[in-house]
Protein backbone atom coordinates (compact mmCIF):
# COMPACT_ATOMS: atom_id res chain seq x y z
CA UNK A 1 0.00 0.00 0.00
CA UNK A 2 2.90 2.34 0.76
CA UNK A 3 4.30 1.75 -2.73
CA UNK A 4 0.87 2.44 -4.22
CA UNK A 5 0.59 5.74 -2.32
CA UNK A 6 4.13 6.81 -3.29
CA UNK A 7 3.26 6.21 -6.94
CA UNK A 8 -0.03 8.09 -6.52
CA UNK A 9 1.83 11.12 -5.15
CA UNK A 10 4.15 11.05 -8.17
CA UNK A 11 1.17 10.69 -10.53
CA UNK A 12 -0.56 13.70 -8.96
CA UNK A 13 2.31 15.93 -10.03
CA UNK A 14 1.85 15.03 -13.70
CA UNK A 15 -0.90 15.48 -16.26
CA UNK A 16 -0.77 11.83 -17.27
CA UNK A 17 -4.00 9.79 -17.19
CA UNK A 18 -4.21 7.42 -14.23
CA UNK A 19 -5.67 3.91 -14.14
CA UNK A 20 -6.57 2.50 -10.71
CA UNK A 21 -6.96 -1.26 -10.34
CA UNK A 22 -8.26 -3.10 -7.29
CA UNK A 23 -11.01 -5.26 -5.90
CA UNK A 24 -14.42 -3.83 -5.11
CA UNK A 25 -14.39 -1.86 -1.89
CA UNK A 26 -10.64 -1.17 -1.72
CA UNK A 27 -11.06 2.61 -1.98
CA UNK A 28 -10.46 3.35 -5.66
CA UNK A 29 -12.71 6.43 -5.61
CA UNK A 30 -10.95 7.77 -2.51
CA UNK A 31 -7.56 7.35 -4.16
CA UNK A 32 -8.79 9.04 -7.36
CA UNK A 33 -10.00 12.03 -5.34
CA UNK A 34 -6.70 12.13 -3.44
CA UNK A 35 -4.78 12.27 -6.73
CA UNK A 36 -6.98 15.17 -7.86
CA UNK A 37 -6.65 17.03 -4.54
CA UNK A 38 -2.85 16.72 -4.71
CA UNK A 39 -2.62 17.91 -8.33
CA UNK A 40 -2.43 21.33 -9.96
CA UNK A 41 -6.12 20.91 -10.85
CA UNK A 42 -7.26 20.70 -7.22
CA UNK A 43 -9.07 24.06 -7.37
CA UNK A 44 -11.17 22.87 -10.33
CA UNK A 45 -13.93 20.26 -10.43
CA UNK A 46 -13.59 16.57 -9.63
CA UNK A 47 -16.40 14.90 -11.60
CA UNK A 48 -17.20 11.24 -10.92
CA UNK A 49 -19.01 8.93 -13.34
CA UNK A 50 -19.87 5.24 -12.98
CA UNK A 51 -19.90 3.49 -16.36
CA UNK A 52 -21.53 0.25 -15.19
CA UNK A 53 -24.86 -0.95 -16.60
CA UNK A 54 -25.72 2.05 -18.80
CA UNK A 55 -27.09 1.85 -22.35
CA UNK A 56 -25.02 3.52 -25.08
CA UNK A 57 -27.58 6.31 -25.51
CA UNK A 58 -27.77 7.10 -21.80
CA UNK A 59 -24.01 6.87 -21.43
CA UNK A 60 -23.57 9.17 -24.43
CA UNK A 61 -25.87 11.73 -22.84
CA UNK A 62 -24.25 11.42 -19.40
CA UNK A 63 -20.68 11.78 -20.65
CA UNK A 64 -21.06 14.25 -23.49
CA UNK A 65 -24.38 15.95 -22.77
CA UNK A 66 -27.29 16.50 -25.14
CA UNK A 67 -29.05 19.30 -26.99
CA UNK A 68 -32.69 20.19 -26.64
CA UNK A 69 -34.83 17.74 -28.62
CA UNK A 70 -32.06 15.15 -28.94
CA UNK A 71 -34.48 12.49 -27.71
CA UNK A 72 -37.95 12.23 -26.22
CA UNK A 73 -38.01 14.18 -22.98
CA UNK A 74 -34.93 16.31 -23.73
CA UNK A 75 -36.54 19.67 -22.88
CA UNK A 76 -33.29 21.61 -22.69
CA UNK A 77 -29.60 21.36 -23.46
CA UNK A 78 -27.59 19.61 -20.73
CA UNK A 79 -23.84 19.55 -20.19
CA UNK A 80 -22.15 16.16 -19.89
CA UNK A 81 -19.45 15.03 -17.50
CA UNK A 82 -16.63 16.02 -19.86
CA UNK A 83 -17.86 19.62 -20.01
CA UNK A 84 -18.46 19.77 -16.26
CA UNK A 85 -14.91 18.52 -15.62
CA UNK A 86 -13.30 21.17 -17.88
CA UNK A 87 -10.07 22.29 -16.24
CA UNK A 88 -10.33 19.56 -13.63
CA UNK A 89 -10.46 15.78 -13.31
CA UNK A 90 -12.95 13.30 -14.73
CA UNK A 91 -13.09 10.02 -12.81
CA UNK A 92 -14.64 7.13 -14.77
CA UNK A 93 -15.34 4.22 -12.44
CA UNK A 94 -15.87 0.67 -13.81
CA UNK A 95 -14.44 1.70 -17.16
CA UNK A 96 -14.10 -1.95 -18.20
CA UNK A 97 -17.91 -2.12 -18.45
CA UNK A 98 -18.02 0.32 -21.38
CA UNK A 99 -19.43 -0.98 -24.66
CA UNK A 100 -17.24 -0.93 -27.80
CA UNK A 101 -19.19 2.09 -29.11
CA UNK A 102 -18.65 4.02 -25.89
CA UNK A 103 -14.97 3.07 -25.83
CA UNK A 104 -14.47 4.57 -29.29
CA UNK A 105 -16.14 7.86 -28.29
CA UNK A 106 -14.15 8.16 -25.09
CA UNK A 107 -10.90 7.45 -26.94
CA UNK A 108 -11.55 10.42 -29.21
CA UNK A 109 -12.47 12.69 -26.31
CA UNK A 110 -9.44 11.67 -24.24
CA UNK A 111 -6.98 11.79 -27.12
CA UNK A 112 -8.04 15.08 -28.70
CA UNK A 113 -10.23 16.72 -26.08
CA UNK A 114 -13.06 16.86 -28.63
CA UNK A 115 -16.61 15.53 -28.51
CA UNK A 116 -20.13 16.30 -29.63
CA UNK A 117 -23.27 16.54 -27.56
CA UNK A 118 -25.99 14.03 -28.38
CA UNK A 119 -28.21 15.55 -31.09
CA UNK A 120 -25.63 18.16 -32.08
CA UNK A 121 -23.01 18.38 -34.81
CA UNK A 122 -21.12 21.22 -33.16
CA UNK A 123 -17.71 20.24 -31.83
CA UNK A 124 -17.10 20.79 -28.12
CA UNK A 125 -13.67 21.02 -26.50
CA UNK A 126 -12.74 20.23 -22.90
CA UNK A 127 -9.44 20.19 -21.02
CA UNK A 128 -9.81 17.15 -18.77
CA UNK A 129 -7.41 15.00 -16.78
CA UNK A 130 -8.75 11.43 -16.86
CA UNK A 131 -8.59 9.02 -13.94
CA UNK A 132 -10.16 5.59 -14.51
CA UNK A 133 -10.80 2.58 -12.30
CA UNK A 134 -12.03 -1.00 -12.50
CA UNK A 135 -12.11 -4.17 -10.42
CA UNK A 136 -12.13 -6.31 -13.58
CA UNK A 137 -9.03 -7.85 -15.29
CA UNK A 138 -8.57 -5.11 -17.85
CA UNK A 139 -5.33 -6.51 -19.30
CA UNK A 140 -7.03 -9.84 -19.98
CA UNK A 141 -9.96 -7.99 -21.56
CA UNK A 142 -7.63 -6.39 -24.11
CA UNK A 143 -6.50 -9.85 -25.22
CA UNK A 144 -10.08 -10.96 -25.94
CA UNK A 145 -11.19 -7.73 -27.66
CA UNK A 146 -13.57 -6.88 -24.79
CA UNK A 147 -11.59 -3.69 -24.30
CA UNK A 148 -9.78 -1.67 -26.96
CA UNK A 149 -6.01 -1.86 -26.68
CA UNK A 150 -5.57 1.69 -27.97
CA UNK A 151 -7.89 3.00 -25.26
CA UNK A 152 -6.12 0.89 -22.65
CA UNK A 153 -2.77 2.38 -23.62
CA UNK A 154 -4.29 5.88 -23.56
CA UNK A 155 -5.87 5.68 -20.10
CA UNK A 156 -3.01 3.79 -18.45
CA UNK A 157 -0.37 6.53 -18.34
CA UNK A 158 0.30 5.56 -14.72
CA UNK A 159 -1.30 2.46 -13.23
CA UNK A 160 -1.99 2.23 -9.50
CA UNK A 161 -2.90 -1.14 -7.99
CA UNK A 162 -4.57 -1.08 -4.58
CA UNK A 163 -3.95 -4.30 -2.62
CA UNK A 164 -6.97 -5.97 -0.99
CA UNK A 165 -7.44 -5.57 2.75
CA UNK A 166 -6.50 -9.22 3.43
CA UNK A 167 -2.98 -8.38 2.20
CA UNK A 168 -2.74 -5.29 4.42
CA UNK A 169 -2.76 -6.84 7.88
CA UNK A 170 -0.27 -4.25 9.11
CA UNK A 171 -2.78 -1.49 8.22
CA UNK A 172 -5.85 -3.14 9.71
CA UNK A 173 -5.39 -1.95 13.30
CA UNK A 174 -5.11 1.71 12.27
CA UNK A 175 -8.09 1.37 9.92
CA UNK A 176 -10.21 -0.22 12.66
CA UNK A 177 -9.27 2.53 15.13
CA UNK A 178 -10.13 5.22 12.58
CA UNK A 179 -13.54 3.71 11.77
CA UNK A 180 -14.44 3.20 15.46
CA UNK A 181 -13.49 6.80 16.17
CA UNK A 182 -15.49 8.11 13.19
CA UNK A 183 -18.55 5.98 13.97
CA UNK A 184 -18.48 6.92 17.66
CA UNK A 185 -18.29 10.60 16.78
CA UNK A 186 -21.15 10.35 14.28
CA UNK A 187 -23.36 8.44 16.71
CA UNK A 188 -22.52 10.53 19.77
CA UNK A 189 -20.87 7.67 21.66
CA UNK A 190 -17.54 7.17 23.46
CA UNK A 191 -16.55 3.69 22.30
CA UNK A 192 -12.81 3.30 22.73
CA UNK A 193 -12.09 -0.03 21.10
CA UNK A 194 -12.86 -3.73 20.76
CA UNK A 195 -13.31 -6.38 23.42
CA UNK A 196 -10.93 -9.32 23.10
CA UNK A 197 -13.52 -11.67 21.51
CA UNK A 198 -14.55 -8.93 19.07
CA UNK A 199 -10.90 -8.28 18.18
CA UNK A 200 -10.38 -12.01 17.53
CA UNK A 201 -13.15 -11.84 14.93
CA UNK A 202 -12.10 -8.57 13.32
CA UNK A 203 -8.41 -9.42 12.98
CA UNK A 204 -8.94 -12.98 11.74
CA UNK A 205 -11.65 -12.28 9.16
CA UNK A 206 -10.43 -12.12 5.51
CA UNK A 207 -12.61 -9.08 4.59
CA UNK A 208 -13.69 -10.03 1.05
CA UNK A 209 -15.61 -6.73 0.84
CA UNK A 210 -12.47 -4.79 1.81
CA UNK A 211 -12.78 -1.27 3.26
CA UNK A 212 -16.45 -0.97 2.35
CA UNK A 213 -17.31 -4.09 4.34
CA UNK A 214 -15.07 -3.06 7.25
CA UNK A 215 -16.83 0.30 7.52
CA UNK A 216 -20.31 -1.25 7.38
CA UNK A 217 -19.52 -3.86 10.04
CA UNK A 218 -17.86 -1.43 12.45
CA UNK A 219 -20.47 1.32 12.13
CA UNK A 220 -23.21 -1.25 12.78
CA UNK A 221 -21.22 -2.60 15.73
CA UNK A 222 -20.95 0.86 17.29
CA UNK A 223 -24.73 1.24 16.95
CA UNK A 224 -25.12 -2.02 18.91
CA UNK A 225 -22.61 -1.05 21.63
CA UNK A 226 -23.73 0.53 24.90
CA UNK A 227 -20.41 0.50 26.79
CA UNK A 228 -16.91 1.73 25.95
CA UNK A 229 -15.81 -1.42 24.09
CA UNK A 230 -17.45 -3.37 21.26
CA UNK A 231 -18.70 -6.81 22.40
CA UNK A 232 -18.41 -9.92 20.24
CA UNK A 233 -22.17 -10.12 19.66
CA UNK A 234 -22.17 -6.69 18.00
CA UNK A 235 -19.91 -7.95 15.18
CA UNK A 236 -22.41 -9.09 12.55
CA UNK A 237 -20.39 -10.91 9.91
CA UNK A 238 -22.04 -13.36 7.52
CA UNK A 239 -19.77 -16.33 8.29
CA UNK A 240 -16.92 -16.32 10.77
CA UNK A 241 -13.77 -18.11 9.57
CA UNK A 242 -13.26 -21.54 11.15
CA UNK A 243 -9.97 -20.53 12.70
CA UNK A 244 -11.89 -18.16 14.96
CA UNK A 245 -13.40 -21.07 16.86
CA UNK A 246 -10.38 -21.87 19.02
CA UNK A 247 -9.62 -18.28 20.01
CA UNK A 248 -13.27 -17.42 20.61
CA UNK A 249 -13.90 -20.49 22.75
CA UNK A 250 -10.84 -19.67 24.82
CA UNK A 251 -12.22 -16.20 25.70
CA UNK A 252 -13.29 -15.85 29.32
CA UNK A 253 -16.88 -14.96 30.28
CA UNK A 254 -15.54 -11.62 31.48
CA UNK A 255 -14.39 -10.88 27.95
CA UNK A 256 -17.85 -11.28 26.54
CA UNK A 257 -18.98 -14.86 27.26
CA UNK A 258 -19.08 -17.89 24.99
CA UNK A 259 -19.40 -17.18 21.26
CA UNK A 260 -22.41 -17.96 19.18
CA UNK A 261 -21.85 -20.88 16.79
CA UNK A 262 -20.74 -19.87 13.32
CA UNK A 263 -23.17 -20.47 10.50
CA UNK A 264 -22.05 -23.32 8.20
CA UNK A 265 -20.37 -22.18 5.01
CA UNK A 266 -21.92 -22.85 1.61
CA UNK A 267 -19.58 -25.77 1.04
CA UNK A 268 -20.74 -27.38 4.31
CA UNK A 269 -24.43 -27.32 3.42
CA UNK A 270 -24.51 -30.42 1.25
CA UNK A 271 -25.47 -30.96 -2.39
CA UNK A 272 -29.19 -30.30 -1.79
CA UNK A 273 -28.73 -26.95 -0.06
CA UNK A 274 -30.76 -23.96 -1.25
CA UNK A 275 -28.11 -21.62 -2.69
CA UNK A 276 -30.43 -18.88 -3.95
CA UNK A 277 -29.92 -15.24 -2.94
CA UNK A 278 -33.27 -15.29 -1.13
CA UNK A 279 -32.13 -18.25 1.01
CA UNK A 280 -28.76 -16.62 1.69
CA UNK A 281 -30.52 -13.44 2.81
CA UNK A 282 -32.84 -15.42 5.10
CA UNK A 283 -29.85 -17.26 6.66
CA UNK A 284 -28.04 -13.98 7.27
CA UNK A 285 -31.11 -12.39 8.87
CA UNK A 286 -31.50 -15.34 11.22
CA UNK A 287 -27.78 -15.20 12.09
CA UNK A 288 -27.95 -11.49 12.96
CA UNK A 289 -31.17 -11.98 14.90
CA UNK A 290 -29.49 -14.75 16.93
CA UNK A 291 -26.48 -12.52 17.61
CA UNK A 292 -28.81 -9.80 18.87
CA UNK A 293 -30.44 -12.22 21.29
CA UNK A 294 -33.68 -12.26 19.34
CA UNK A 295 -34.11 -8.49 19.66
CA UNK A 296 -35.70 -7.47 16.36
CA UNK A 297 -35.14 -3.75 16.87
CA UNK A 298 -31.39 -4.20 17.33
CA UNK A 299 -31.22 -6.72 14.48
CA UNK A 300 -32.98 -4.30 12.13
CA UNK A 301 -30.51 -1.54 13.04
CA UNK A 302 -27.53 -3.84 12.48
CA UNK A 303 -28.91 -4.90 9.09
CA UNK A 304 -29.64 -1.32 8.08
CA UNK A 305 -33.37 -1.93 7.45
CA UNK A 306 -36.58 -0.82 9.14
CA UNK A 307 -38.36 -2.98 11.70
CA UNK A 308 -41.29 -3.44 9.30
CA UNK A 309 -38.93 -4.61 6.52
CA UNK A 310 -37.34 -7.11 8.91
CA UNK A 311 -40.79 -8.46 9.91
CA UNK A 312 -41.75 -8.78 6.26
CA UNK A 313 -38.59 -10.69 5.40
CA UNK A 314 -39.14 -12.96 8.38
CA UNK A 315 -42.74 -13.51 7.32
CA UNK A 316 -44.11 -12.17 10.63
Amino acid sequence: MRRCLDLARAAAQTELPVLILGESGTGKTLLARAVHNSSKRSSAAFVSFNAAALSDTLLDSQLFGHDKGAFTGAQKAVKGKFELAHGGTLFIDEIADLSPVAQAKILRAVEYGEFERLGSERLQVADVRLVSATHLPLVAYTETDRFRKDLFYRIGGITLTIPPLRERSEDLRALVEAEISAASRQQGKTVRGLSRPAADVIFSYPWPGNLRELKRVLHAAIAMTDGDSVPREAIALDVAPRRLAASAEAASPADGGPPLPAEPSVTDRGPDADLTLRAAEARHIRLVLDKMGGNKRRAARALGVSRSTLDRKLGT
